[in-house]
């Protein structure tokens, strides 16, 4: 499976994976607002022997799949998330 990989200009360090390149229509309009403009940073084929610094390459391949794309967000973003489970 290939994704194309955006950063995003606005939020630090968050990364948008998209299962087609520039089809920026499959994530939702309120968080395309939030991110900004994105810049096109990275083509990758996500096998499954695929590893990725800061992504589970499982979970974004279900994401491509099931919703066309996948937002990584900063690893200080996630935890603190997670802080309040």
């Amino acid at each position: 499976m290939q994704a194309y990989v955006y950063k995003s200009q606005r939020k630090a360090e968050t990364y948008v994976y998209l299962a087609a390149r520039d089809d920026f229509e499959r994530v939702p309009g309120p968080l395309r607002a939030q991110l900004g403009e994105l810049r096109f940073v990275l083509e990758v084929a996500l096998t499954p022997e695929r590893r990725l610094a800061q992504a589970d390459p499982a979970v974004v391949r279900a994401n491509l799949a099931g919703h066309g794309f996948h937002i990584q967000f900063p690893p200080n973003a996630v935890a603190a998330a997670h802080a309040d489970d």
